[in-house]
């Protein structure tokens, strides 16, 4: 179970060194102790319960004090264990050195890693949890066996070691038969038993009479004969250790299950009536309790920690934070809640509750505050090991009260009874120092907590108890170092020394801050920003300093080596336009830390007016703007005129980058441009911002843009500026700019220019011919399956013909003399046609008959499913397939700009009335197959990924319920697969799987749009008799909820939301709307004359 736990060589030493483990390099030095000064261990992994045991054993100072006293000549040296010839005990010296340094190293944990090494664990031994009971036998076992030949070879024996004597009295011949037995430990029944004193009596007091059928053979009868069996306490150790029966086994479900019953044990405990002799005075059977270890979980797993009684008051004993909290607690104190731990559910709640300003949350509410807070809701994250949330509340009612006749919960401002309140706040009464050693954590805790351990996930499962009549020496109060060996005491003072140094040498490297210091001599201000003089000259240098050092300090350094005269420090920023200067350093008193100043940081040192006889402005309206200024290239003569100024931009450009402050109006800009006020300024659009026939995209300044800032035009950093000359208005100017778009459209005579889409920049171009009428339309087609430059041509058709009429027009155009041909759009409105000889042996699959040409309306939906938009008609042949129509769909005027890889993005859904019904499926289905006819109206819906849904597959949108609300979350689309199982069962499942919930927590309900109500799905299953023949599972596809794509599912979290309600506002309302209606409709036929004056 443990590994090769304890396995030592020879006569309990160890010849072989520990292996296996990688030592970390040295990083941030550990934390010191806190404020209660006492030690933590740190978890391996799951090594809880080896820190809560060795935690017993360093508060048990007469353990702790017989191990110290074995030194070196018994047990050996750590350094000489690789030595064949050394015999050295390796886990009592783990065990001196580990206790040593919990008891006198400043640091808020120790590790045990030396110690598991020891014990010949390996990685997978120290996160794997084990039992406490079975570890602390073992180890003590381990420890007898490695200390033999040593003085201390008995005092595990004498400190925890005690003996009962079991009796069988003859009730023929009255002979007693005795037999006597050692335990380390009492281990006592837990299930069906109200606490410990208890289960005492019924081991050591109730007596088990032999009768009936189940007789005892007597061996001085030598018959069988009634008996009775009884137990008695014949020597009791110095310290009793209890083991609670916390895991049993149920044999009817056959699984393990932990008791979490109410089970009491006493704080002192008088063992007399238990005892086999009771001549001795009380003081000898008199015990009390000092140390509860704790479990909190199940029995597959959880946490061990511990709550221990510090005899030696070793510790400072303070009141926990919820005594000393005030009945109205201030922002500062509402912030120690802000980041709790998020495995201790009880700081959670607690902070959620305190950061509500009424200081309560609703009971239906605090569920889904909690996933808010944590992300993970209550029964993923602690209902395993705390159960439910209200049984959780009720376990801690010292800490939350339920208020407003039970809907809400907030914390209690005073403790449950006065009778529990410590008569001082601030000081522990005598013998009261108890504190929680949960792994690394220590805290304060209350004498009266170790009764809240009494039942529930969380409960106690090994009691230590002490005989009264041990005393503590005065001078082991308060030292820590009370009969500590000298080589250990010097050994925590080294290592206490070195942590102090790696402590002070982090927080020196933590706190150094990096900054680049700029020196004014070297920049001049060019274009609103501050640039080097000197390309080969280093342009910052480079400073480490304090951060708790003020501005005062840096000031003085810079003085020293760098500066004369006027000082003033600026915090600077590099920008792609130079460098800016934004807040000055004028307090000298502030920390650099204060004044924001972190690594990385520039800082301009100048004499805060000008740089080189250059005025500077300051501030984040005066940062820079870096653009590229773009202009019109003309030929020879720009070049000459002009040549070199900016670099070639391609389509007779040439580009520019200048910078300007942000502050400067646009006038101004064309001012420095060096441009007459007849020049025009034109801003580059973004993103397909403009309309027309061209891709210029380019947007004239108006005149009234010319007295706004940069700022305010919201130009950025590498925006494009073109600036028209008045000279280049002529026609050349249209020779520069080349069209973008690979599919130039003609322009129609009989429209405006406006209408036409022309813009400024847009390419125009003269070709021969006609040109078409508004009615018309300009194709391309070519030859093949593919566009050709060989077999092309132009064609101008009527808006309405048919595909066969554009086909034949085609044919006719004397390309295609004794062929077959069909047409099949491309994406940019180019006419391919597809060809085949009449001599081919089978027909073309894709060949068009007059007779089976459908003609249906489309429609595109959004991404929300909430709106309709139709594009336009299709007309296409009954044997086309449905990928085919999707391909089709495409080339639509409405849809050019609608760009998919395939058409697997696309979802064709059904309409009827307005309504979307269902969605085609099978790409290769043919639309007669689909039942599509003339007629028909169907949508188009874009997809982020592919889709080929299933026949059986059904799309629902999914809504779930907002936790006390009358509303629901976005809903999400969730393809259900019912071609297994179309029952409310596998629906549930499939939604529990996707929202990482349980399918018993779960409500669901369809919503019915025509009647605004909600059909709720029943989670009751029904039980059929094993002799009648096994019923159907109920069919969701059929009545009475005939589920299909698009239906709305509403889903209902019952963990978190007991309102089964699904019915929201709008559908209240749209009921009192159709019910209003309705009541009109009705007055007309009650009211015959005022029909009859409407007629």
């Amino acid at each position: 179970m443990f590994g090769s736990l304890f396995e030592e060589q020879g006569e309990g030493y160890s010849l072989a060194p520990s292996g296996g483990r990688v030592v970390k390099g040295e990083g941030e030095p550990p934390p010191p102790r806190g404020r209660v000064n006492l030690s933590g261990i740190k978890n391996q992994g799951g090594t809880c319960y080896l820190n809560s045991l060795l935690q017993t054993l360093l508060f048990t100072p007469e353990f702790r004090e017989e191990l110290f006293s074995l030194g070196p000549k018994e047990l050996g040296c750590l350094e000489d264990k690789d030595k064949p010839e050394a015999k050295v005990r390796v886990i009592p010296l783990e065990l001196q050195r580990l206790f040593a340094r919990l008891l006198l190293v400043d640091q808020q944990s120790a590790s045990t890693a030396d110690l598991t090494d020891s014990f010949g664990w390996n990685n997978s031994e120290e996160s794997r949890q084990h039992d406490v009971q079975e570890l602390n036998r073992i180890l003590f076992s381990a420890l007898e066996h490695s200390l033999v030949d040593t003085s201390g070879s008995a005092f595990i024996q004498r400190l925890y070691h005690g003996t009962t004597v079991n009796s069988i009295h003859c009730k023929e011949c009255g002979n007693i038969s005795q037999r006597q037995e050692d335990y380390l430990d009492l281990t006592v029944c837990v299930r069906g038993v109200c606490g410990l004193e208890r289960a005492l009596w019924d081991m050591f007091v109730e007596e088990e009479m032999f009768e009936g059928s189940n007789l005892y053979l007597c061996g001085q009868c030598d018959q069988l004969v009634t008996a009775a069996k009884s137990a008695k306490l014949r020597k009791l150790p110095p310290f009793l250790t209890v083991s609670l029966l916390r895991f049993n086994f149920d044999f009817a479900r056959c699984e393990r299950y932990k008791e979490t019953g109410r089970y009491t044990f006493p704080l002192t405990i008088n063992l007399r009536p238990f005892c086999e002799q009771t001549e001795d005075e009380d003081s000898e059977y008199s015990y009390e309790l000092f140390s509860v270890i704790i479990h909190k979980g199940g029995c597959y797993g959880g946490h061990y920690h511990v709550y221990i009684k510090d005899m030696d008051h070793l510790g400072l004993w303070e009141p926990p934070e919820k005594d000393t909290k005030p009945k109205v607690q201030k922002k500062e104190e509402v912030r120690a809640y802000t980041e709790p731990e998020k495995d201790d559910p009880l700081s959670v709640l607690s902070s959620i509750i305190t950061q509500e300003e009424s200081r309560s949350v609703l009971l239906d509410q605090l569920g889904q505050r909690l996933m808010d807070k944590i992300g993970s809701s209550w029964s993923k994250k602690y209902r395993k090991l705390h159960g439910p949330i209200g049984k959780f509340l009720q376990n801690h009612s010292d800490v939350f009260v339920l208020v407003n006749n039970g809907t809400q919960v907030a914390l209690k401002a005073n403790p449950p009874s006065p009778e529990t309140q410590p008569s001082s706040p601030t000081e522990p009464k005598t013998g009261s120092h108890w504190f929680d050693l949960n792994d690394s954590t220590v805290t304060s805790i209350h004498e009266r907590d170790v009764e809240k351990m009494y039942q529930g996930k969380e409960s106690a499962y090994m009691l230590f108890y002490r005989k009264t009549l041990l005393r503590r020496p005065s001078g082991a109060l308060r030292n820590p170092g009370y009969q500590v060996p000298p080589h250990l005491l010097q050994m925590a003072e080294e290592e206490n020394r070195r942590l102090q140094q790696r402590r002070e040498e982090f927080e020196a490297s933590n706190n150094s801050v990096e900054l680049r210091l700029h020196l004014a001599p070297h920049y001049r201000l060019e274009n609103g920003a501050l640039k080097s003089i000197s390309i080969e000259q280093k342009e910052a240098t480079n400073l480490t300093l304090d951060r708790r050092r003020t501005v005062g300090d840096l000031r003085m350094i810079i003085y020293q080596d760098l500066w004369e005269g006027d000082m003033a420090l600026t915090v600077a920023r590099s920008l792609p336009a130079g460098l800016h200067l934004y807040n000055t350093l004028t307090d000298d008193e502030v920390s650099l830390y204060s004044a924001g100043i972190l690594t990385g940081t520039d800082l301009f040192v100048w004499n805060g007016r000008e740089v080189c006889g250059a005025t500077v402005q300051t501030g984040g309206e005066w940062e820079p703007v870096l653009l590229t200024v773009v202009r019109p290239s003309l030929g020879e003569e720009e070049e000459e005129e002009g040549g070199g100024v900016g670099e070639e931009g391609g389509s007779g450009l040439t580009k520019e980058s200048r910078g300007f402050a942000g502050r400067v109006t646009l006038g101004e800009v064309r001012e420095a441009l060096g441009e007459t006020q007849e020049s025009l300024l034109c801003q580059e659009k973004r993103g397909g911002e403009g309309e027309g026939g061209g891709a210029s995209g380019w947007r004239v300044f108006p005149p009234g843009d010319m007295q706004r800032t940069l700022k305010e035009l919201a130009l950025k950093d590498g925006d494009a500026l073109l600036v028209l000359e008045p000279q280049t208005q002529d026609s050349r100017w249209a020779a520069w700019c080349v069209c973008a778009r690979q599919c130039v459209s003609l322009l129609c005579e009989e429209l405006s220019v406006r209408d036409a889409g022309v813009r400024l920049m847009t390419s125009l171009s003269l070709c021969p011919g006609t040109a078409p009428k508004d009615t018309q339309l300009f194709l391309y087609f070519s030859v093949g399956t593919a566009p050709s430059s060989d077999l092309e041509g132009e064609i101008i058709v009527e808006r309405f013909s048919t595909v066969k009429q554009v086909g034949n027009d085609c044919v006719s155009f004397g390309l295609l003399v004794g062929l077959s041909a069909w047409l099949c759009l491309s994406l940019c409105q180019t006419v391919y046609l597809l060809l085949y000889t009449h001599t081919h042996t089978h027909t073309h699959t894709h060949s068009m008959k007059p007779s089976s040409l459908v003609k249906m309306c489309v429609c595109l939906v959004g991404g929300a499913m909430v709106e309709l938009r139709t594009v336009g008609q299709v007309e296409i042949s009954e044997e086309a397939t449905l990928e085919e129509l999707k391909t089709q769909v495409l080339t639509l005027p409405a849809l050019q700009y609608v760009c998919v890889p395939s058409p697997a993005f696309l979802r064709v859904w059904q309409l009827e009335g307005q309504r979307l019904t269902r969605i085609l499926r099978g790409q290769q289905h043919t639309l007669r197959k689909l039942k599509l006819s003339s007629g028909v109206e169907f949508c188009v819906q874009q997809l982020l990924r592919e889709e080929d849904l299933g026949p059986k597959e059904v799309l629902l949108r999914v809504q779930m319920g907002v936790p006390g609300e009358r509303g629901y979350y976005p809903p999400e689309e969730l393809v259900w697969d019912a071609s297994r199982d179309p029952s409310p069962r596998s629906l549930r499942s499939a939604l529990a799987s996707t929202y990482g919930l349980s399918p018993d927590s779960l409500l669901l309900a369809k919503h019915q749009p025509h009647t605004h109500t909600w059909e709720t799905f029943s989670n009751w299953s029904q039980q059929v008799s094993k002799r009648k023949k096994k019923k159907k599972a109920e069919s969701l596809l059929g009545a009475p909820f005939h589920l299909k794509d698009g239906d709305i599912i509403g889903v209902k979290n019952l963990l978190i939301d007991n309102n089964r309600d699904f019915s929201t506002q709008q559908d209240e309302q749209r009921l009192r709307e159709e019910k209003e209606q309705r009541r009109k409709g009705w007055g007309f036929l009650k009211d015959p004359m005022r029909l009859r004056s409407q007629c």
